[in-house]
């Protein structure tokens, strides 16, 4: 894919560059708690316990308690596939149910996408995308890749050579990897991508040098990285962010962020589907939810609506060029 097409295509524009006109004003403010949900609420996390979206599913499940609008809350964690084993579980199960909720996002995009199966999206209902973050590579401590340029030089003289650890096939770390690859001017069809089902088994991956390099959320390397059983080489935003230089001030111009948001089933009532995004809503704003922002570092994203539906048609259509254009494989 050398036409001039293809390398337009590859612009930061379509690497997921998450401008100011995707975000949408926030859901109306609430002044008063909105209606109980009641007694109890489920959240289904479409992937294994640790995660980012394991970390993102409990911190709103703790902030739904501590708003009032339900007593308690359970978690059913069902991972594999980039979130599809999940979300295929809970369309089967909880489509109809007036109180459960999915955690996903890009993914389980970028998963459907591999898979061909863009469409099992329209399965659930999106009702707000929450937090945003940025990717980081990592490697060993004693690792000889020194740098952002001395990785891209390692992949393009023998990228077969290099096992990279990260999420699920095709979600945002696979895409990542391979963008890395092409911009190395390295054969991305050779990449060796090996995924886990969550960040936790990347790290670990790392850790034991099972692998050598890693993507995944800087939460869930932050403690190895302070500990020095990790070294950072870069992180996939625009410019440095937690004390660490852009993968793009290094000289190579990656920039990809990850999403997360929260989906209910298809056939709910607008009614409660309106219902629950005012309790979602109004737990956003408590502490312990702004609590979590801070400490697991992410970012703030909210969006709902005509803007949420439109980016999501966006996403899927990106995370298929991509697939495409990389020949990420399964």
């Amino acid at each position: 894919m050398n036409t001039p097409h293809a390398n337009n295509a590859l612009t930061r524009r379509h690497w997921l560059s998450y401008s100011a006109a995707l975000l949408s004003t926030p859901f109306a403010a609430i002044a008063n708690p909105p209606q109980r949900l009641g007694t109890q609420l489920r959240i289904v996390i479409p992937a294994n316990p640790g995660g980012g979206w394991d970390q993102t599913g409990r911190a709103l499940g703790t902030a739904l308690t501590s708003s009032g609008t339900v007593d308690k809350v359970v978690y059913e964690n069902i991972g594999g596939k980039g979130g599809t084993i999940g979300l295929a579980e809970y369309t089967k199960r909880y489509g109809s149910d007036p109180n459960c909720l999915l955690i996903g996002g890009m993914v389980m995009v970028g998963a459907l996408a591999l898979n061909k199966n863009s469409a099992a999206l329209q399965q659930v209902q999106p009702l707000a995308r929450l937090t945003s973050d940025y990717l980081v590579v990592a490697v060993p401590t004693d690792s000889a890749l020194a740098n952002p340029k001395a990785l891209a030089k390692a992949m393009r003289e023998n990228l077969p050579a290099l096992t990279i650890a990260g999420g699920s096939a095709g979600g945002v770390d696979h895409m990542y990897a391979g963008m890395l690859a092409r911009l190395a001017k390295a054969n991305a069809e050779q990449l060796q991508y090996k995924p886990f089902a969550g960040g936790n088994d990347v790290l670990q991956a790392l850790l034991q040098k099972q692998v050598q390099v890693g993507i995944s959320g800087y939460s869930e390397f932050r403690e190895a990285l302070q500990a020095g059983k990790l070294r950072a080489l870069g992180v996939s935003s625009r410019r440095a962010m937690f004390g660490i230089a852009s993968m793009r001030d290094q000289g190579l111009d990656a920039e990809m962020s990850n999403w997360r948001a929260v989906f209910t089933g298809k056939n709910l009532p607008a009614e409660r589907a309106q219902q629950l995004l005012a309790a979602i809503d109004h737990a956003s704003n408590q502490d312990s939810w702004k609590q979590a922002l801070v400490s697991n570092n992410w970012n703030s994203s909210w969006q709902t609506g005509k803007a949420l539906h439109e980016f999501l048609e966006v996403e899927t259509s990106t995370a298929q060029l991509m697939t495409y254009l990389l020949k990420l494989k399964s």
